[in-house]
């Protein structure tokens, strides 16, 4: 398992070194960084632009810059912004960490769902909570990200309004001002949390509950599963021991390649609920032309990507022996 577990961290690294040099490629060659200077009016001098073409590389070949930005990140320098003021790293992990935990409670939510109902409407095929779970995948399925979280933000609103008091918070990923200790703190983030998180988990849910439901009727059909009921085993114990196990393979398969949507998900979602996270960062990042900050919001993202399918791939030999002794 751990040399199945080396294998894969291995041929990770060459593919997130790669994606680092086409998006810095990319950026490098379709944005001027200096273009917050040059539009100004009336324009600085030259030696201004000069020093901070310096400060910014921007006097360095194109390989020579990614080269100095590349082994500046094992020095934890992830490069010089647009804004001399910003820290990167400072500012990148810190709008991360508010991505991270929406992201992780959305899927925890997304996936707990997905199983129950994927098994239940599995094994009541055509019944009435399998149509009804149905409609209800389709119409998660089918709504945009950002139109859902606006609908719930705007259900949030009209509560409160109702209500004469916040009952759901609606703006931002925590208070400016609590009052109270720790546990006030934390029962402040979670409740920013709720409207976030039941926007993105119901809209990621709807197609792994579909995915689930799909996996576990056909392992139900298999002829080991009808030789476990055939030995007079109970239902739920051959449904949670001989199918259950199987049927999550591809649920977590489908997992592992939606993370970069759940991702991007997060990002459109932090815009209407008006957190400062990653989104928020990234979409700086563009308006600005930062490239190194860019650089480094798609290395943590890449870097996360990474991360989560090959705990998937490792996920895929606890599931199946076979994968594990092959």
């Amino acid at each position: 398992m751990l040399a199945f577990a080396l294998r894969r961290l291995f041929v990770s690294i060459p593919i997130l070194i790669v994606s680092t040099f086409v998006v810095f490629l990319m950026a490098s060659l379709s944005a001027n960084p200096l273009s917050y200077l040059t539009a100004r009016n009336p324009p600085p001098s030259p030696q201004v632009i000069a020093v901070e073409r310096h400060r910014l590389h921007l006097d360095q070949p194109l390989l020579e810059r990614y080269w100095t930005w590349l082994t500046g990140i094992f020095h934890g320098d992830f490069g010089p912004s647009v804004d001399a003021t910003t820290n990167i790293r400072t500012e990148v992990f810190a709008r991360f960490g508010v991505t991270f935990r929406l992201i992780f409670l959305a899927m925890l939510v997304a996936l707990v769902l997905a199983v129950i109902v994927g098994v239940i409407s599995a094994v009541r095929q055509y019944s009435k909570f399998d149509y009804t779970s149905t409609f209800f995948g389709f119409l998660f399925l089918s709504m945009p990200a950002f139109w859902f979280a606006i609908l719930l933000k705007q259900a949030g609103i009209s509560i409160n309004d109702s209500a004469g008091d916040t009952i759901f918070y609606t703006i931002g990923s925590n208070s400016i001002y609590v009052n109270g200790g720790a546990g006030a703190q934390l029962s402040d983030t979670l409740g920013h949390m709720i409207l976030p998180t039941i926007s993105l988990a119901l809209t990621t849910y709807a197609a792994w509950s579909r995915f689930s439901r799909g996996s576990m009727l056909e392992v139900l059909g298999s002829d080991y599963v009808r030789l476990a009921r055939a030995k007079g085993l109970p239902r739920w114990t051959v449904t949670r021991k001989h199918a259950l196990r199987n049927a999550l393979i591809p649920l977590t398969t489908v997992t592992a390649l939606d993370i970069g949507s759940i991702l991007g998900g997060a990002v459109v979602t932090e815009q209407v609920y008006q957190w400062q996270g990653a989104g928020t960062f990234l979409l700086t990042a563009i308006q600005k032309s930062d490239v190194y900050a860019l650089e480094a919001w798609l290395l943590i993202a890449a870097t996360f990507v990474i991360v989560l399918n090959l705990i998937a791939d490792l996920l895929y030999g606890v599931l199946d022996p076979r994968i594990r002794y092959a």
